[in-house]
This record gives structure tokens, C-alpha cells and sequence, in this order.
């Protein structure tokens, strides 16, 4: 991590881990399902908590759910999913945890339907990022009717702990909206 650029977010010391998400993650395009998979995820882990907090715990994240492969998460079972009720080393939301389960099983099935989950999402920004320069982070929306549309899809095909804030939150995550701020070193990606 480089001190002396300037950030979205990251740049407080101790928290070399956040400015390496900001600098190698935030906001570059994502088309792997198994990303993206991972991405969502943990998105909706995040309701009602930090960022960070999610983010330290990633990798515990990623043993509990078989490293994110949807096909394994899909096939969870109750006993499984109970005892990462026990796992002080993600989130012990019991809604969250089971529709990891639920959201694998529906995102499967839109793979099948569109021929990757990639295919399906990237639709909803006609397959180029939506990149925007707003000078502060308090002019970020915390949702947009794009991120209305597909949350209203996912739910629509059963998915859980996907409302629009999350969806926007998962949009940026994974690069279909590049909202690094004008000043930010990170805003010359894209022309």
C-alpha cells in the first residue's frame, strides 16, 4: 500500500488490509461467477455492519462456504449450515447464514438460464461500467433504480438479503459501477 495516494477509503493506519480492497478490488469489473458469487455473499453478510468487519473475516468466509463454490453451498445441508452457528469467525446470523444456501441455489439456476451469472448481471449495465467522479463519499446514492431493478429481480427469483443498498454496495464491489471519487488515484481506470 502506498500512503501518499489519495483514496475512497483505506488510508487510516492499521487498516493496510481495507486500502489493498480499494486499491486491487473496488470497482474493477468482475466477470468470474465464482467472484461474483463470493461478492454477493458477502454483501449480504454486511447488512446492518461494516464493510470491514466483513472483510477481516473473509477468509473464514471462504472455509465456511467451501471457498464460495456455489454448487457446494447449494448443497448444504441444515446440519451444516447449524454449525456455522458456532463459527466465531463469520457472522452467526442464522437468515444470513441459510440464505447463503438459498442464494447459491437461485444463482445456479440463473447460470442455467443465462449461461453464467456474469451474462445476467452485466445485462443490467448493457455490459460496460457505469463510472462516475462525484467529489465526496456522502454524494454516493446508496441505491439507484439500476440496483432497484435487479435487486427486484433477484428477489423476484428468491434470493435473500438482496435489497437495493446491497445490491448497489455489490455493484461497486464488483466493478459494474466504478464510483471512485474524482480525486482518488484509482479514477483514471476508465476514460
Amino acid at each position: 500500500m502506498e500512503k501518499n495516494k489519495n483514496r475512497c477509503f483505506g488510508s487510516t493506519p492499521g487498516k493496510e488490509f481495507y486500502a489493498n480492497y480499494h486499491d486491487t478490488e473496488w470497482g474493477v469489473p468482475v466477470h468470474d461467477d465464482k467472484r461474483l458469487f463470493e461478492m454477493l455473499i458477502l454483501e449480504g453478510a454486511q447488512a446492518g455492519l461494516s464493510w470491514e468487519t466483513i472483510l477481516k473475516r473473509r477468509e473464514e468466509y471462504r472455509k465456511a462456504f467451501y471457498h464460495f463454490d456455489p454448487v457446494k453451498v447449494a448443497k448444504m445441508t441444515d446440519q451444516e449450515l447449524n454449525g456455522l452457528l458456532a463459527n466465531q469467525g463469520i457472522i452467526r446470523n442464522r437468515l444470513k447464514i441459510y440464505g447463503a444456501r438459498q442464494n447459491a441455489i437461485v444463482f445456479l439456476q440463473i447460470q442455467k438460464e443465462f449461461g453464467s451469472f456474469s451474462k445476467y448481471v452485466w445485462n443490467f449495465v448493457n455490459d460496460k461500467p457505469l463510472v462516475t467522479r462525484r467529489k465526496s463519499l456522502q454524494d454516493l446514492p446508496a441505491s439507484t433504480p439500476i440496483s432497484d431493478a435487479l435487486s427486484k429481480d433477484l428477489k423476484k427469483r428468491g434470493m435473500t438479503f438482496v435489497g437495493s443498498t446491497i445490491i448497489y454496495a455489490f455493484m461497486q464491489a464488483v466493478g459494474l459501477i466504478d464510483d471512485h471519487l474524482a480525486d482518488c488515484w484509482c479514477s483514471n481506470r476508465y476514460p
